[in-house]
């Protein structure tokens, strides 16, 4: 039997659809009971709960044989850290508490570098405590690269102005992954528990990216094509994310984080192996955008 937090999310609800597609026993966390619905509906056991409550976490991780955690994304927090810092102590304790053998925690490319990254840092901070339990659990750190989902944060700029902009430097190329991947990754992981100690295991997409060859690919399934990508000042997309209800430290923890790609110091640490490399191209998953932007 298998725990998944961040059922209703993307990689969680990946993985824990991946699981239930191979007839595993599952019991899927999330927030909302309803948003869980779905889940309940394909035969996982579900429970609604705070991620920040180590109790509640402890009840749904006990029995199983390994367990999929990570931090949920809640950049309206005006102490972004500190919150993280909460969840992350919470799953350790709970993970302690239980006493599963086996963790699975999804974390980031550039989750090796401790300062200088934004965002990323948590992903660090996270890892070092997961480090603490190899005296209980045996503990396997995903690090993809970054999410192409994250492209549908774009098309409202692209309707209405004709580019894609962000900050990240036009020839700044990263790793980048579908989350499917993440969660079929994870899903293997958490099946074969193959790995003793602490391991880390990249997930690398199938190549490289810039976000000017990005913009390219979704203008051609967008039916824009030369679709550009434009730079913005980080000012700019401080005061995008802002308007959008980011706090002003997730904001500020954004744009570094692209600083950190457009300098080239967030990059991966493995090779592209079969195990490193995810299937689905980018080209692929823009089949997907698009239907998205013609139906917005």
């Amino acid at each position: 039997m298998f725990t998944v937090m961040g059922a209703t999310g993307q990689t969680g609800g990946a993985t824990a659809r991946a699981l239930l597609d191979t007839g595993e026993e599952v019991r899927a966390l999330g927030r909302s009971a309803d948003r869980l619905a779905e889940l309940a509906a394909a035969g996982a056991e579900t429970r609604a709960g705070d991620a920040g409550d180590p109790t509640f976490l402890a009840d749904a991780f006990r029995g199983a044989d390994a367990v999929y955690v990570l931090l949920p994304i809640a950049p309206e927090m005006p102490d972004w850290h500190a919150h993280q810092a909460r969840l992350g102590e919470a799953i350790v304790t709970a993970v302690r508490d239980a006493g599963v053998p086996y963790v699975v925690a999804v974390s980031s490319v550039g989750a090796d570098l401790p300062t200088g990254t934004g965002f990323l840092t948590g992903f660090y901070d996270q890892e070092e405590r997961l480090r603490s339990l190899t005296d209980v659990a045996h503990v396997l750190a995903l690090r993809p690269g970054a999410y192409f989902e994250n492209a549908y944060g774009w098309l409202p700029v692209i309707a209405e102005q004709g580019v894609m902009a962000d900050s990240v430097a036009p020839d700044a190329a990263l790793p980048m992954v579908a989350t499917r991947d993440v969660g079929a990754a994870a899903a293997a992981a958490l099946r074969s528990r193959d790995w003793t100690g602490f391991a880390v295991r990249e997930l690398l997409g199938p190549r490289d990216l810039t976000y000017a060859e990005v913009a390219a690919l979704i203008g051609a399934a967008t039916g824009r094509p030369g679709l550009a990508y434009v730079q913005i000042p980080e000012d700019d997309l401080r005061a995008a994310l802002q308007a959008a209800g980011w706090s002003a430290d997730s904001a500020r923890l954004q744009v570094g984080m692209n600083r950190a790609f457009s300098e080239g110091r967030v990059a991966s640490q493995q090779e592209r192996t079969p195990a490193t490399t995810t299937p689905t191209r980018f080209e692929d998953f823009a089949v997907e955008l698009a239907a998205a932007y013609q139906a917005s």
